[in-house]
């Protein structure tokens, strides 16, 4: 499978047909909703915000070689961190998306300064900036073909 680019002009082009009232294929997620958790894991790629680990290490380390895979996300994939009925940050998709930008930006300038730095994920363990990529655009991808993006 051809995932998205870490290419933040060639994400935006894409995040940019979003408009607020786009139902999802599936899953429960809106739009905004969607916007703001691939935010939220910019933060937990930066250790802005941290999680606690929902399997073991063990599991997180067999989980691992799934991010150098050619394999998507499940669809309906169910995870104990993501919560769809969260309250929202934003009071409008565009202020979300600014958000996003934000973190996207955040992420680049935080790897640029501390490219030795990992930080865990709650199902994969800790991750370097290159593993941290590869989920992201894993998890951008799936996210967009929820949306038909």
């Amino acid at each position: 499978m051809n995932f998205v680019d870490w290419d933040l002009p060639k994400i935006l082009i894409r995040l940019n047909t979003l408009s607020a009232d786009k139902k999802p294929h599936w899953g429960k997620f809106g739009a905004q909703h969607m916007v703001e958790h691939l935010a939220n894991g910019l933060s937990l790629s930066i250790g802005v915000v941290n999680l606690p680990m929902e399997v073991s290490d063990e599991k997180a380390s067999k989980s691992k070689p799934f991010l150098f895979t050619d394999k998507p996300f499940a669809k309906d994939i169910k995870v104990g961190f993501v919560n769809p009925s969260s309250p929202l940050t934003y009071s409008e998709l565009e202020l979300a998306v600014d958000g996003f930008i934000e973190g996207f930006i955040a992420f680049d300038e935080y790897y640029e300064s501390n490219p030795n730095a990992s930080h865990p994920h709650p199902y994969f363990g800790s991750l370097n900036q290159a593993e941290w990529i590869l989920l992201h655009r894993k998890h951008i991808t799936h996210h967009f073909e929820q949306f038909g993006i």
